[in-house]
């Protein structure tokens, strides 16, 4: 890996100390927007949730070996605070707050904590989420009425079917508002009943104009994604976790695909998955750098997309 983004994966650190952290990390992160002549970047896939919330998801990646077959360390495991800081040094403009349920009952209150952490955290896209139960389309009406931006739907972990019909209204509801859905709805890192692009399929077909964005470009199913994107106009895909070494590892991208990721690159966002990776934050800038689309796409992916989708202006 490129020195200017700090520690690569393979190099020993200690427990304590995050990967590549440190004001070096920062700095070649920095080099890397400021040669491209953008303001920062906006990265719409990073992980912010109440505590005890976020150290289950971190327990979940430190079993997760035995279902991968690779280890997968936490490369920021910090408090808060410092999470938030550390993504201000690298020069995020604005990021996201991705929290989702696993279970009934849940998401009305993870709405809650969103709505408190986007109004202390001016940076945050005040995010939200949803499940299939009663009385889902009343809160997230409620959170898109309190000012919710962007809402993550995550089918893998949550095992619900799009197309459940308690989700209908929501669908619908997000769709005539114009707000952002990040789905998780690939069946990487291991797929679960509901992942792949037939579900998500079905449900465009009945909400073509969905704002979804399509979480790690789908990860393995990348062609089939891409080609709901080159069907749907509304349909987006983010680039968490793919192109790096370590993805590339489990569920490399298809090189024979890269003209459609080009030909799309006016709807391809930056997503990172922050602070969840097991390697530095920089090292999905460089994933992306290599694969060689130039600079204009790197412009529009890491800032001018995300921020006309949002209308950051």
């Amino acid at each position: 890996m490129d020195e200017r983004y700090g520690e690569g994966p393979r190099r020993a650190r200690s427990a304590d100390v995050p990967e590549g952290e440190g004001e070096g990390e920062a700095a070649g992160v920095r080099r890397f927007w400021e040669r491209l002549g953008l303001p920062g970047i906006i990265d719409v896939h990073t992980h912010f949730m109440p505590e005890r919330v976020l150290r289950k998801v971190w327990a979940y990646f430190d079993a997760v070996g035995p279902l991968t077959g690779t280890e997968w360390p936490i490369a920021y495991r910090h408090e808060e605070e410092e999470r938030a800081a550390l993504l201000r040094g690298f020069g995020v403009r604005h990021f996201t707050s991705m929290l989702y349920p696993h279970k009934a009952g849940m998401a009305a209150w993870l709405n809650g904590w969103a709505a408190d952490f986007a109004a202390r955290t001016p940076e945050c896209l005040h995010t939200a989420t949803f499940f299939p139960e009663e009385g889902v389309a009343a809160y997230v009406r409620q959170a898109v009425e309190n000012g919710a931006r962007v809402f993550k739907s995550h089918l893998q972990v949550g095992a619900y079917d799009p197309n459940d019909a308690l989700l209908d209204p929501v669908w619908g509801l997000l769709a005539e508002a114009g707000t952002p859905v990040v789905t998780h709805c690939g069946s990487g890192p291991v797929p679960g009943k509901h992942t792949g692009p037939g579900p998500v399929g079905r449900l465009l077909a009945r909400h073509p104009r969905l704002r979804l964005v399509v979480a790690h470009m789908g990860m393995p199913e990348y062609a089939d994604f891409l080609g709901l994107a080159e069907r749907y106009g509304e349909v987006r895909l983010d680039t968490t976790m793919a192109f790096t070494d370590f993805s590339e590892r489990l569920m490399p991208f298809p090189e024979r695909e890269l003209g459609r990721l080009a030909d799309l690159g006016d709807r391809i966002l930056l997503g990172t998955d922050f602070p969840n990776i097991p390697y530095g934050y920089g090292h999905q800038l460089e994933a992306l750098e290599r694969l060689g689309l130039g600079d204009d796409w790197l412009r529009g992916v890491c800032h001018g997309n995300a921020e006309r989708l949002f209308a950051l202006r």
